[in-house]
């Protein structure tokens, strides 16, 4: 094995290489936060009650699971760099017909088309990222994914936020006739066509490459990355991890061939996959305005609150880049999981002092300053550890046979929880209120706190051919 000091790591390509794949996560933020702000027009355009915008605001998530676990499955045959080709190509698509869309129906296809980008911009960078780069700063690396999923949805926030006061109000026209919530979605075609055209400036996954027979490429790709003196040696040790199964990756890799049944790492990404969901992160980016709005701020305010949760995720997320490579995965996981239930249980108390005016919760100053404190502690300590460390986990933590099925699984299960946590949240605040919905929130986080002590191995400094499972 090659060591740090014998590469001569071509560290120009890498950030080119780092940059434009997290490109993809800058998408899945903004198409995922872009809701956020655009639920008043959506309302007044299509007539939406409560039940009708859950399923507008959560129907981006559908195709987000079929986006991951087709993604997943894709890579191994048509490459990871082709794959994140065509997810910017129907993120630019699904924005412009969002955007238009006549009635409720178009709007809701048009964001389940927008989640299959998105699921498959969420898989596919973290393990492209964990393909080409040194196992030594791998970690660090795809942490950047979460800074650029986070800075997606805080541009998102702003961009909604400078759109509504220009205009005067998200419903208020804008430019062209057209309201501000439109021009909100019609956005992110600049953003999405900036991620399609600097694709074309990478190399695909040497890894795949070997998956394919492609050594003498492979081999090119390496030597491009790390220096020609260690790729020949780089490149056999991936044809040799992959000598032992022949056959090219299949869903059926993930059952253990001694006993049959699912392998414990394949249960291992899904739990660390639905656990990063029900402690219910994005309750706060998808229905931050509306739930601030709802404990006495005013929209302006609440749209000022989301900048700020997102500004700070931005910054928790530097911590992670800081930390994941020198403590480790593991110790992350589990500082997370004690930090977000401590304070998504003081946001739920905090919520058990309300009282109702007027069908709104209300809180006293001091009650509400107190719920803000600990809603933004919590944001903190969800993008110091799991927001970045489980996507670095899913991208790195599979042996190379396994790794594009075990993320398509894996991201089928994280979208299929964000959607049941996203759609249910309106149903569950209006019915068994606020408190019991956090206090399942802080629950949820209290339990993965223990399934990371169990099931959760340490991966940092392996590499990706030493990946057992």
């Amino acid at each position: 094995m090659a060591t740090m000091g014998e590469e001569r790591l071509n560290r120009g390509l890498i950030a080119l290489i780092v940059i434009v794949a997290t490109i993809g996560g800058f998408m899945f933020g903004y198409d995922s936060g872009v809701i956020n702000g655009t639920q008043d027009g959506l309302k007044a355009a299509f007539g939406l009650g409560e039940v009708g915008l859950g399923i507008a605001v959560a129907a981006l998530l559908p195709g987000c699971a079929v986006g991951a676990f087709m993604a997943g499955r894709l890579a191994d045959t048509m490459g990871r760099r082709n794959v994140m080709m065509l997810s910017a190509l129907v993120f630019i698509i699904s924005a412009l017909i969002a955007g238009a869309a006549p009635s409720s129906i178009v709007f809701i296809l048009s964001r389940v088309a927008a989640g299959l980008a998105v699921g498959a911009a969420s898989v596919l960078a973290p393990v492209y990222i964990s393909e080409v780069t040194p196992a030594a700063i791998r970690g660090r690396l795809a942490t950047l994914q979460q800074i650029m999923i986070i800075s997606g949805l805080t541009g998102a926030f702003l961009v909604n936020y400078w759109l509504a006061s220009t205009a005067g109000h998200s419903t208020a026209i804008f430019w062209m006739g057209y309201p501000a919530w439109r021009w909100m979605f019609w956005a992110q075609v600049i953003p999405a066509g900036i991620y399609l055209l600097t694709l074309f400036l990478i190399p695909d996954s040497p890894r795949f490459l070997v998956m394919r027979g492609k050594y003498a490429e492979a081999e090119d790709v390496l030597g491009r990355i790390l220096g020609r003196g260690v790729a020949k040696q780089k490149t056999d040790e991936i044809r040799a991890s992959l000598a032992q199964d022949q056959h090219r990756p299949r869903l059926s890799d993930l059952l253990d061939k001694n006993t049959g049944k699912v392998r414990k790492i394949v249960w291992a990404g899904i739990g660390l996959a639905v656990f990063q969901q029900f402690v219910g992160i994005n309750i706060v980016f998808y229905y931050g305005s509306v739930l601030w709005q709802s404990v006495g701020f005013s929209e302006n305010d609440s749209l000022l609150i989301n900048i700020l949760s997102g500004t700070l995720s931005i910054l928790a997320c530097i911590i992670a880049v800081f930390t994941v490579d020198k403590v480790g995965r593991k110790p992350l996981l589990l500082i997370g999981s004690a930090g977000m239930t401590v304070t998504l249980a003081v946001v739920a108390a905090m919520f058990s002092t309300g009282s109702l005016v007027n069908g709104s919760l209300q809180l006293s100053d001091s009650n509400g300053t107190i719920a803000l404190i600990a809603a933004n502690l919590y944001v903190i300590f969800f993008n110091a550890s799991w927001g970045p460390v489980m996507w670095v986990m899913l991208g790195e933590m599979f042996p190379n046979q396994i790794r594009g099925s075990g993320l398509a699984v894996s991201g089928f299960a994280q979208w299929a929880a964000n959607f049941a946590i996203s759609v249910s949240f309106p149903a569950l605040a209006s019915g068994v209120g606020l408190p019991i919905t956090y206090g399942f929130y802080a629950a949820a986080a209290f339990i993965s706190f223990f399934f990371v002590r169990s099931m959760v191995h340490e991966t940092r400094g392996r590499e990706l051919e030493d990946m057992k499972g």
